[in-house]
């Protein structure tokens, strides 16, 4: 009987080993452009474009780091980022910098903000600088 039990639990610990360890990684919070505007001016982010080279070069935060979400290289481009430091993501409505801060996760980074939108950041008060 306890050889019995101590089976069953040996195989409810691998069951839930293995589906923790395939639960999704869940997306970073989502801050406010007010929030996102805070952090940017306090230095205490690295701000990342996760849009087109060519929207980047459209407009776009002053000292972003353009890196295309849509690259087919974009998880290795993530891989070398500095995993000590706080990202924050956006992109033109939010939903590849969703999507981007998750690949950041998945590649070890912890500390990732989505701040959603360009447009939304732009009208934050105070305003952001937009080159």
């Amino acid at each position: 009987m306890k050889l019995l039990r101590v089976g069953l639990l040996w195989a409810l610990s691998a069951f839930l080993t293995g589906a923790l360890a395939q639960a999704p990684t869940p997306p970073p919070p989502d801050v406010t452009p007010a929030k996102a505007a805070k952090l940017i001016r306090k230095q205490q982010v690295v701000v990342l474009d996760v849009r087109t080279p060519e929207e980047y070069a459209a407009s776009h935060l002053a000292g972003a780091r353009n890196v295309n979400f849509k690259a087919a290289d974009f998880a290795q481009q993530v891989a070398t980022l500095d995993t000590t430091k706080t990202y924050l993501l956006y992109c033109a409505s939010g939903n590849r910098s969703s999507k981007a801060a998750v690949v950041l996760r998945q590649q070890g980074v912890r500390k990732v903000v989505n701040a959603g939108a360009l447009k939304d950041l732009q009208a934050a008060k105070p305003r952001l600088r937009v080159e």
